[in-house]
């Protein structure tokens, strides 16, 4: 995957009506894709997408990520091909291991394994093949098939994982890793190692394989305030970002501090705690301007797609206005697919 790309991810947190507007809003400005989440405690992600898939004619729309261990590979494959149809054949399907699943008290053992089958089984399920899948955490019987028509068995796979063994064990499956949560630069080229070194095969060839960076995103021309805001957005992921980014080099006593008050759901004290320079590697904000040569950094150091998540300005509608009228032009001349 060469070209390089700019999509948008919402949250799912607005009244259902909205979705497809906001689809559609992304549509017209020229972005190549939206998603959106299927974080814990939030509106599951099938419904969301299905109103952006009506709602739109030409761009990506998936989910970044479902996990297989809240909702199984038969209900997952069974949801992404009902939105690939909906769409026409323009869905995506991503999964990870997920957030925050203490809370219902799931704790995987073997989520690299878990992962791999769980990609394995929803292609199975897809091509509606009514051999058995031999897995040892998502195995399938055989001697039955989903039993409707399914538009598309190669609907692609994202992975949102930033773990190596993730990464290398679920390679033969996915089209692209997307890591979330960050706007770093300095962590592409260790998932580029990562992809480069997995066992090679030749219908999966490394290079069509695209790194996809996503965060919170604020943009709005007062600079600063956008900034205050991004703080507050980045807070809620810091704790999870920090463990698995090695690269923002956090100071120990800091790190305490940040977990403490995370502990206790107090990101306002998170995001206090948030420097000039680590908000940069969190997040994309501030003006028009500086969220564009963000993202620029984020290609040139190996980027395929730039994903700007919620809550995107003061309000959506604001910063998709500035990121569709403002940043996408400044990227086009940089050299971004229209």
């Amino acid at each position: 995957m060469s070209s390089k790309s700019v999509s948008i991810a919402f949250q799912t947190d607005k009244p259902l009506v909205t979705y497809g507007e906001l689809a559609q809003t992304v549509e017209a400005y020229g972005f190549a894709g939206v998603a959106v989440y299927n974080d814990m405690l939030y509106q599951p992600a099938w419904l969301p997408l299905m109103e952006m898939a009506r709602a739109t004619r030409k761009i990506r729309v998936g989910v970044a990520a479902v996990n297989p261990f809240t909702s199984h590979p038969i209900n997952i494959a069974g949801n992404i091909a009902l939105i690939d149809e909906a769409s026409r054949g323009r869905a995506y399907l991503g999964m990870a291991r997920g957030g925050w699943l203490d809370y219902v008290g799931v704790y995987p053992q073997r989520a690299v394994t878990a992962l791999r089958e769980a990609l394995g089984c929803v292609r199975h399920l897809l091509s509606q093949s009514k051999e058995p899948f031999a897995a040892e955490i998502f195995p399938l019987a055989g001697g039955e098939a989903l039993r409707w028509q399914i538009l598309r068995p190669d609907v692609p796979f994202l992975l949102g994982s930033w773990g190596v063994k993730t990464i290398q064990a679920c390679i033969e499956e996915i089209s692209e890793i997307k890591l979330g949560g960050t706007a770093n630069p300095a962590v592409i080229p260790q998932i580029r190692r990562a992809i480069d070194d997995a066992p090679r095969r030749a219908s999966n060839p490394r290079e069509t394989i695209g790194i996809v960076a996503g965060a919170v995103t604020v943009v709005d021309k007062d600079g600063p305030a956008a900034r205050q805001l991004a703080r507050r957005e980045a807070a809620l992921y810091l704790s999870i970002i920090a463990k698995i980014d090695r690269t923002l080099g956090i100071e120990p006593e800091l790190m305490r501090r940040i977990d403490e008050a995370s502990a206790v759901f107090d990101f306002e004290q998170v995001g206090r705690l948030i420097s000039d320079e680590l908000l940069d590697r969190l997040a994309f904000c501030g003006t028009p301007q500086q969220v564009a040569e963000q993202a620029i950094r984020l290609f040139e150091a190996g980027v395929q797609r730039v994903e700007f998540g919620t809550p995107h300005g003061f309000s959506a509608v604001s910063g998709l206005r500035l990121l569709g009228e403002e940043v996408l032009p400044i990227l086009r001349e940089y050299g971004l697919e229209k």
